[in-house]
């Protein structure tokens, strides 16, 4: 029941900041594109949610801790201020963009196809987590949980995965939310994931037993075929 609490309360917490920054920075409720970004999001995370918690309980409570613990390595504390700062600020720069200074010029065509990607990121994303039980949301080696090397599903493609399924859900972002410009936005995250992926792989290569012998067999750490 505990758990079922904090997800809850985790859900209306961070998406009643996600639904404050979008429409403050629209400077309006009337905003399609915003209402149907927040509701879309609030389904699917409830039900990924829900599922996560019925078959792994325990990478539930890890992806519902704080984004900076204990256990963590110093420079994944530092890294993880920049990337909110520019998810949300992300965020509130595509709002302003489509609804308070209308930059951009979408159509509803591109907005919905922007929906499609939006989801397609969302299930890769699920399937990286029902792959992976130590899919927690910082970097630490879960010895209390017997952390091992995972090299199936997108595992076998990209070491990196979830990260991977990231730049495509700031780009269906972008769209669905009816701004161009957020999709600069892409490029800098993936920057902001690479100097991440750095602090990650030294933390794997030294504590987690089987990592260097993965990272040999799967070259491609971010995107694969280029990085």
């Amino acid at each position: 029941m505990g758990l079922v609490l904090n997800l809850l309360v985790q859900t209306i917490v961070w998406f009643g900041l996600m639904g404050a920054i979008i429409f403050a920075a629209a400077g309006t409720l009337d905003y399609a594109g915003g209402w149907l970004y927040l509701g879309g999001m609030i389904v699917v995370s409830v039900v990924f949610g829900l599922d996560i918690m019925r078959v792994d309980p325990g990478l539930l409570r890890e992806r519902l801790k704080p984004p900076v613990q204990k256990d963590q390595p110093l420079a994944d504390k530092l890294i993880i201020v920049p990337l909110l700062l520019l998810i949300f600020g992300g965020m509130a720069f595509m709002a302003a963009d489509a609804a308070r200074w209308h930059w951009s010029m979408m159509p509803p065509t591109v907005q919905w196809a922007g929906a499609g990607v939006l989801m397609a990121a969302l299930l890769f994303i699920y399937w990286t987590m029902r792959t992976n039980s130590f899919a927690a949301p910082v970097v630490k080696i879960q010895k209390d949980r017997g952390q091992a090397v995972i090299t199936t599903g997108p595992y076998a493609i990209v070491r990196h995965p979830m990260y991977f399924g990231a730049l495509f859900y700031v780009a269906g972002t972008s769209l669905v939310l009816g701004s161009w410009w957020g999709l600069v936005t892409v490029p800098l995250l993936a920057l902001l994931f690479g100097i991440r992926i750095g602090i990650e792989e030294r933390t794997l290569r030294t504590g987690l037993e089987g990592y260097d012998e993965y990272a040999r067999q799967v070259r491609w750490r971010l995107v694969p075929f280029i990085w």
